[in-house]
Protein backbone atom coordinates (compact mmCIF):
# COMPACT_ATOMS: atom_id res chain seq x y z
CA UNK A 1 0.00 0.00 0.00
CA UNK A 2 1.35 3.31 -0.94
CA UNK A 3 1.46 6.35 1.10
CA UNK A 4 -1.94 8.06 -0.17
CA UNK A 5 -3.74 4.89 0.33
CA UNK A 6 -2.54 4.75 3.94
CA UNK A 7 -3.37 8.41 4.61
CA UNK A 8 -7.02 7.64 3.39
CA UNK A 9 -7.49 4.67 5.07
CA UNK A 10 -6.29 6.41 8.27
CA UNK A 11 -8.75 9.16 7.92
CA UNK A 12 -11.25 7.43 6.90
CA UNK A 13 -11.32 4.51 10.02
CA UNK A 14 -11.05 7.39 12.14
CA UNK A 15 -13.99 9.82 13.15
CA UNK A 16 -11.35 12.39 14.06
CA UNK A 17 -7.73 11.96 13.54
CA UNK A 18 -5.07 14.44 14.75
CA UNK A 19 -1.49 14.43 12.71
CA UNK A 20 0.71 16.33 14.89
CA UNK A 21 4.56 16.07 16.06
CA UNK A 22 4.82 13.70 18.95
CA UNK A 23 1.79 12.08 20.84
CA UNK A 24 -0.96 13.76 23.03
CA UNK A 25 0.99 12.34 26.20
CA UNK A 26 4.55 13.87 24.58
CA UNK A 27 3.83 16.32 22.12
CA UNK A 28 7.35 17.37 20.23
CA UNK A 29 6.09 21.21 19.14
CA UNK A 30 4.32 23.86 20.44
CA UNK A 31 1.49 23.68 18.24
CA UNK A 32 0.92 20.11 18.36
CA UNK A 33 0.91 20.32 22.20
CA UNK A 34 -1.82 23.29 22.01
CA UNK A 35 -4.17 21.45 19.41
CA UNK A 36 -3.81 18.09 21.48
CA UNK A 37 -4.87 19.97 25.09
CA UNK A 38 -7.94 20.97 22.92
CA UNK A 39 -8.69 18.00 21.64
CA UNK A 40 -8.27 15.92 25.13
CA UNK A 41 -10.22 18.73 26.30
CA UNK A 42 -13.40 17.96 24.27
CA UNK A 43 -13.40 14.43 26.40
CA UNK A 44 -13.55 11.62 23.42
CA UNK A 45 -11.09 9.51 22.56
CA UNK A 46 -9.46 10.43 18.90
CA UNK A 47 -6.75 8.95 16.77
CA UNK A 48 -3.40 10.54 16.00
CA UNK A 49 -0.48 9.61 13.95
CA UNK A 50 3.27 11.25 14.69
CA UNK A 51 4.52 12.30 11.80
CA UNK A 52 8.17 12.47 12.92
CA UNK A 53 7.99 8.99 13.08
CA UNK A 54 6.14 8.80 9.75
CA UNK A 55 8.47 10.52 7.54
CA UNK A 56 6.71 9.29 4.32
CA UNK A 57 2.85 10.75 5.94
CA UNK A 58 5.00 13.89 6.84
CA UNK A 59 5.95 14.74 3.38
CA UNK A 60 2.91 13.55 1.37
CA UNK A 61 -0.43 15.16 3.66
CA UNK A 62 0.45 18.79 3.03
CA UNK A 63 0.03 17.89 -0.61
CA UNK A 64 -3.51 15.51 -0.13
CA UNK A 65 -4.49 17.83 2.09
CA UNK A 66 -3.74 21.27 0.19
CA UNK A 67 -2.58 22.00 4.15
CA UNK A 68 1.30 22.46 4.46
CA UNK A 69 1.38 22.97 8.04
CA UNK A 70 0.93 20.52 11.00
CA UNK A 71 -0.58 19.86 13.24
CA UNK A 72 -3.84 18.85 11.15
CA UNK A 73 -7.77 17.91 12.48
CA UNK A 74 -9.74 15.23 10.56
CA UNK A 75 -13.53 14.90 11.51
CA UNK A 76 -15.43 12.51 9.68
CA UNK A 77 -13.06 12.79 6.48
CA UNK A 78 -13.16 16.31 6.15
CA UNK A 79 -9.98 18.69 7.58
CA UNK A 80 -10.66 21.03 10.12
CA UNK A 81 -7.96 22.82 10.51
CA UNK A 82 -4.44 23.44 12.04
CA UNK A 83 -3.67 24.68 15.25
CA UNK A 84 -4.98 28.18 15.57
CA UNK A 85 -8.32 26.79 14.17
CA UNK A 86 -8.33 23.93 16.31
CA UNK A 87 -7.57 26.60 19.53
CA UNK A 88 -10.44 28.92 18.50
CA UNK A 89 -12.83 26.37 17.88
CA UNK A 90 -12.20 25.28 21.47
CA UNK A 91 -12.37 28.49 22.52
CA UNK A 92 -15.77 29.31 21.18
CA UNK A 93 -17.26 26.53 21.94
CA UNK A 94 -17.52 24.83 18.42
CA UNK A 95 -14.65 22.64 18.92
CA UNK A 96 -16.83 19.68 21.92
CA UNK A 97 -20.25 19.31 20.08
CA UNK A 98 -18.11 18.67 16.76
CA UNK A 99 -16.41 15.86 17.90
CA UNK A 100 -19.16 14.87 20.43
CA UNK A 101 -21.17 14.56 16.88
CA UNK A 102 -18.19 12.96 15.09
CA UNK A 103 -17.61 9.98 17.20
CA UNK A 104 -21.58 9.58 18.33
CA UNK A 105 -22.53 8.36 14.90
Amino acid sequence: MDVLDTIKQQISENDVILYMKGSPSAPQCGFSQRASQALMACGQRFAYVDILSNPEIRAELPKFANWPTFPQLWVKGELIGGCDIITEMNEKGELKPLIDAAVAG
